[in-house]
């Protein structure tokens, strides 16, 4: 699997299709692309190239913890420079949960090069605030608080992430416990301050601003209730609905795989949505995809 150099870090990444316009696909939580290889492999057999890769500090692209920046800022740009390697953009972009975030505020960091979004489990609401500051980032502060780094590396996620990249260990070994602790807890901050609106790391502003053809796929448990995609599709302009044939259910996470039944609904969904994206002419200074 290809491996890119893109601002300081090792990212691996892979190309679904040979021909056609592109589209990148952002994974949630911090799982990597894999899950994403069939759904890639739908759209790619209708004529587009699929960027898929291991967003840093996911899967096996290194872990780096530094930065002042959110870290979904940190994805949107890593992403945003991958794309340039590989004469990607302009691209329509998309994800789930995390890749959702991602994908919307890439559109507002890079607007010219952004054709389109597809957007699935839209993530907000009281149940998400509350628990995903903790998942992503307070567990980890608290072990390095208990246990130094060995701690740290300790945890499932880690070892999940060591397993997959075994420098990985060797670079979190090195880390001043201290430095690890202000790093993550102002990423949990700035997390936390993203989730003071109802689409998390959006307001209505921003939404409002999306110009791009739209789709977007409601979740249907605590973390990305239906509710949630439901809002996000009234908010963006000319943004299309789709409600797959499930219910909302009580529990804290389904997770993404647990939608295979459904996935060549999705990928009929995005490939309407990308077909209208192609039947349009580019917008003034971009050039059309081939």
């Amino acid at each position: 699997m290809p491996i890119a150099s893109v601002r300081g870090v090792n990212i691996f990444y892979q190309v679904i299709g040979d021909r056609g316009p592109w589209v990148a696909l952002i994974t949630g939580g911090r799982r990597g692309h894999d899950e994403f290889v069939p759904l890639a492999q739908k759209l790619a057999k209708d004529g587009y190239r699929v960027v898929l890769h291991d967003r840093r500090n996911t899967g096996r692209s290194d872990v780096l913890i530094e930065g002042d920046v959110a870290e979904e800022i940190l994805w949107l740009d890593d992403l945003h420079e991958l794309l340039k390697q590989l004469g990607a953009t302009p691209t329509i972009v998309g994800g789930s949960s995390a890749g959702a975030r991602t994908a919307m505020r890439y559109y507002i960091r890079f607007r010219n090069d952004t054709r389109g979004l597809l957007l699935m489990r839209v993530t907000g609401g009281a149940f998400a605030a509350n628990r995903l500051p903790e998942m992503y980032y307070g567990m980890f502060i608290k072990a390095a608080q208990d246990g130094g780094m060995a701690a740290v590396c300790a945890t499932e996620q880690y070892q999940e992430r060591i397993a997959a990249n075994p420098q990985t260990r060797d670079r979190l070994m090195a880390m001043d416990p201290k430095k690890y602790i202000a790093v993550m807890s102002n990423w949990r901050d700035q997390f936390i301050e993203s989730t003071k609106t109802p689409v998390f790391g959006m307001t209505d502003a921003d939404l409002a601003s999306i110009s791009v053809p739209t789709v977007v796929i409601p979740g249907n448990d605590q973390t990305h209730a239906s509710v949630n995609g439901r809002l996000a599709a009234s908010k963006i302009p000319g943004a299309v609905l789709h409600q797959l044939p499930i219910e909302d259910q009580e529990v804290p996470l389904i997770n993404y795989t647990e939608w295979a039944p459904y996935e060549a609904e999705i990928a009929q969904t995005f490939l309407d949505l990308m077909r209208k994206v192609d039947s349009q002419r580019p917008r003034t200074g971009q050039a059309a995809a081939s």
